[in-house]
């Protein structure tokens, strides 16, 4: 069994996993279908400072489905040995279901930075 999670609004992926709703989790059995979903709550706040990485690791997530993110939140779900793969769009249903497919790669592209005004800003906003 293996959990994947995807930052989720208005049942799609969010553009940016610090800002979504929720997380969806899915359970995937052995033969790699969903057995189970369930709903994770969102930190308020910007994923890479809030503790999310620590909480979905310890629910057992070792993918994250993600629209974008920034470096400091990919190196925090990394270190807590969750393979985070960027780039993902639409409902998370069809995302989780084409990552198990295997036609799901990392985008390589991340959001870079945050303006001093506090607004962050990513390529995919």
């Amino acid at each position: 069994m293996k959990k994947i999670a995807l930052p989720t609004r208005h049942g799609l992926i969010d553009d940016h996993f610090g800002h979504c709703e929720f997380y969806t989790i899915f359970t995937v059995d052995e033969e790699n279908r969903i057995s189970r979903t369930q709903v994770f709550p969102s930190p308020q706040g910007c994923g890479c400072k809030s503790d999310i990485a620590s909480k979905l690791q310890a629910d057992g997530v070792t993918v994250m489905l993600a629209g974008n993110m920034g470096a400091g939140a990919l190196a925090k779900l990394s270190a807590c040995g969750i393979e985070v793969i960027r780039g993902c769009h639409g409902s998370v249903m069809e995302v989780a279901e084409a990552y198990l497919a295997g036609k799901i790669q990392d985008s390589g592209v991340g959001c870079d930075h945050h303006h001093e005004d506090g607004e962050h800003q990513c390529p995919n906003h």
